[in-house]
């Protein structure tokens, strides 16, 4: 080995034990390291950046200079990372890590992604290395001391993260399209592992579509899949509910009968109720009429079906069916309900 890559060798390896042994040593007047994430819709977005105070220095035009790249904070590069591929300021932009660098200006600042996330700040900054540029806005905000990245303006789909120092913050916003996201993982991963052994698997998977009017063709295919597994009120409905997105009607009126076929005494109970608190009685009572017939011992099915007759003013029809809960209350045993219905009952002058 010659002398001069000995020497070389040697200034490398005490410059890197230096920076190291420096790292280790706390600064508390330096800027120091911080980490700031949030989860978007399904997109863990993450920033790793260095915090230098203001310590009463000009700051805009003057420690920062206008028209110049600039690191978004101290020491080594900021860093972005995204989980999924995100929408900046509509632009789009591929999952991964970037090296964040900003332009201020007096009214609008360059943000920048580059591909470099190695480099000492801003200094080693090639435009090649670009991802993507977009243009922001910033705004006058009460003094922050210590440079920070904060995220606000949280939607299902959306955040907007805010450098924020000195008097100044610059939003930058950022979009993610969730539901692309949740049905790709439904596709190559939730469907294909152990909720695919069930019907609750498919049918959350075919309820998500529903709920969200999102894939509605193939979250059909995913209800049907939970149908042919075990055929329930639940994920019937779900059938049927897409059906009727589908605008398919008379195939969801027959899945719709078909969920009634098959649903518990419990099941059809509570979507009378629904149905009643959404001022829909009619409906209401032919479900809870429909109930006594499938259990006609169940004297809560005959409770329920007194309410909704008292509801909408069937008095003489409330008092013979809570007349039949009351005795199937008493055959059951059931005495605190029974005083209840009783008491109702007395209200009605049965």
């Amino acid at each position: 080995m010659s002398v001069r890559p000995f020497l070389l060798a040697v200034v490398l390896l005490a410059g890197a034990s230096a920076a190291t042994a420096q790292e280790r040593l706390p600064q508390p007047w330096s800027s120091p390291r911080a980490t700031v994430s949030q989860r978007v819709g399904m997109t863990d977005v993450e920033v790793v950046y260095f915090r230098p105070g203001v310590k009463e220095r000009q700051i805009w035009g003057g420690l920062v200079p206008y028209d110049r790249v600039w690191r978004c904070g101290a020491n080594e590069n900021t860093v972005v990372s995204f989980a999924h591929d995100v929408m900046i300021e509509g632009e789009v932009l591929a999952a991964g890590d970037y090296g964040l660098h900003m332009i201020p200006r007096a009214d609008r600042w360059t943000v920048i992604f580059s591909t470099n996330t190695t480099s000492w700040g801003s200094y080693f900054y090639d435009e090649t290395e670009d991802a993507l540029r977009v243009d922001v806005t910033p705004s006058k905000a009460p003094t922050m001391e210590w440079l920070q990245f904060e995220f606000g303006e949280l939607t299902t789909e959306s955040a907007t993260l805010s450098l924020r120092w000195s008097d100044v913050r610059v939003p930058v916003r950022i979009t993610t399209d969730t539901h692309a996201i949740v049905l790709e993982g439904a596709r190559t991963s939730y469907l294909r592992n152990l909720p695919a052994f069930s019907w609750q698997g498919w049918n959350n998977a075919a309820d998500y579509c529903l709920r969200n009017d999102v894939n509605l063709e193939e979250g059909l295919t995913w209800a049907e899949n939970s149908v042919r597994r075990v055929a329930n009120f639940t994920n019937v409905s779900t059938k049927a509910g897409l059906l009727e997105k589908l605008g398919r009607a008379e195939e969801a009126a027959a899945a719709r009968e078909q969920a009634l076929n098959v649903t518990t005494e419990a099941e059809l109970n509570s979507l009378g109720f629904r149905h009643l608190q959404q001022d829909d009685t009619e409906r209401a009572v032919a479900l809870f009429e429909r109930n006594t017939l499938n259990h006609p011992s169940s004297w809560s099915a005959f409770d329920s079906l007194g309410h909704a007759y008292a509801k909408v003013g069937r008095t003489d029809d409330a008092i013979v069916a809570y007349t039949r809960a009351l005795e199937l209350v008493g055959a059951a045993g059931n005495a605190e309900e029974g005083e209840r219905i009783r008491s109702i009952l007395n209200g009605l002058g049965g």
